[in-house]
């Protein structure tokens, strides 16, 4: 099938970079499609980037027997994030509620991921498998979202996710740093917000993608780069970019017209904590410049876990369950989107935010604190 040419969705001034390198994430074999994705232009630019894959046609997304519920797949776990991607159609488009980090969770252009933090709920609705898919109508999903926008007209309140522009999160269950790796829809996004003066984009992140750096965001996409102490994020966050390569990327975004904030999750519960969080605290001080300091913001997250999750980690990487599956200090947890997860007992989780705010406020007291849970 020959390559598709970029689509140009909206002003094409500033024109995006070169497609990023793949930096060994992505050794992409197959890719399951249904078929109405691959006749859109942006299934065509995928299939261009991955020209030696095989092209399996499914039904839909969801309906992939030998990757959804196959619990034979948790021995091949990182091997199907890396060899395996799927093309699909978003059919429900919609700008949920939020409370949090946004104001309104965007619909998604992708879910899934190729890093495999051990952590994630991602997995948990797919099951024993979590590649990267692209839904390739993003003309629907980008006028969908510009049409939402409109309606919502100025803010005229502040709250705590912005005190001027409504607030969109667009990576709610992928990296859009790493999903920018396989199509154009991240460039489309940041375009249309850079374009959308009540509104911003925001999406949070593990992996540093510099390609990112020459989309012109000017200033209405909001990046929010996940740190945590690097002894917890070695055992945890498989196939990110390390902490401190996260920290060293933060000056260079600001400069770039991103807003950066930061968060500090999952925090983990275990020996040690307090001091390893202290040090990446005087890290952060240490190293960051007064103009992304005089801008940052910071979300402070205590782990939840799942015990299917917990299943299928022992299945791959036991020693991540030492950390994340803690009975002794955890409690049952209904989360928002209605699964069954399990998180701190109250006591514990509420000391753990009180600590780790006051060391915060001692060794990072710039860094303000948007909320913490």
């Amino acid at each position: 099938m020959a390559a598709a040419e970029p689509l140009t969705l909206f002003d094409p001034e500033p024109a995006p970079p070169p497609a990023a390198p793949l930096d060994g994430l992505l050794e992409v074999r197959q890719i399951y499609a249904e078929p109405a994705a691959l006749d859109l232009p942006r299934g065509r630019q995928v299939l261009a980037r991955f020209p030696a894959a095989e092209i399996i046609e499914v039904p839909s997304h969801w309906q992939i027997p030998d990757l959804h519920g196959n619990a034979g797949n948790v021995d091949r776990w990182v091997r199907v994030k890396t060899e395996i991607l799927v093309l699909g159609i978003k059919k429900s488009l919609s700008a949920r509620p939020n409370d949090r980090s946004a104001n309104w969770i965007a619909p998604s252009t992708a879910n899934g991921c190729a890093m495999a933090c051990a952590y994630c709920y991602v997995p948990r609705r797919k099951g024993y498998a979590n590649p990267i898919t692209v839904f390739t109508n993003i003309e629907q999903i980008t006028g969908h979202l510009r049409r939402h926008v409109a309606r919502q007209g100025t803010k005229t309140q502040p709250d705590e996710s912005d005190p001027h522009s409504w607030v969109y999160d667009i990576g709610e269950n992928s990296d859009c740093s790493v999903d920018a790796l396989v199509s154009d829809n991240v460039a489309d996004l940041i375009a249309l917000f850079r374009g959308l003066p009540t509104a911003k984009a925001s999406f949070a992140t593990k992996y540093v993608n510099r390609h990112l750096l020459g989309l012109d965001p000017a200033r209405r996409t909001r990046i929010r780069f996940s740190v945590m102490p690097d002894a917890d994020a070695r055992v945890l966050d498989v196939r990110t970019s390390r902490v401190a390569e996260r920290i060293a990327a933060v000056d260079d975004f600001v400069d770039a017209g991103y807003e950066v904030h930061l968060n500090l999750s999952p925090v983990v519960i275990r020996a040690g904590w307090e001091a390893d969080w202290t040090g990446l605290l005087q890290h952060l001080d240490d190293v960051l410049s007064p103009r992304a300091k005089a801008q940052a913001a910071a979300e402070v997250i205590l782990l939840t876990h799942n015990a299917d999750l917990h299943e299928v980690n022992l299945g791959w990487h036991p020693k991540a369950e030492d950390l994340l599956w803690r009975p002794d200090l955890q409690q049952p947890k209904r989360s928002q989107n209605g699964q069954q997860n399990v998180r701190y007992r109250n006591d514990v989780k509420r000391a753990g935010v009180e600590r780790l705010t006051t060391l915060i406020a001692a060794h990072a007291p710039w860094l303000r604190v948007r909320y913490a849970f």
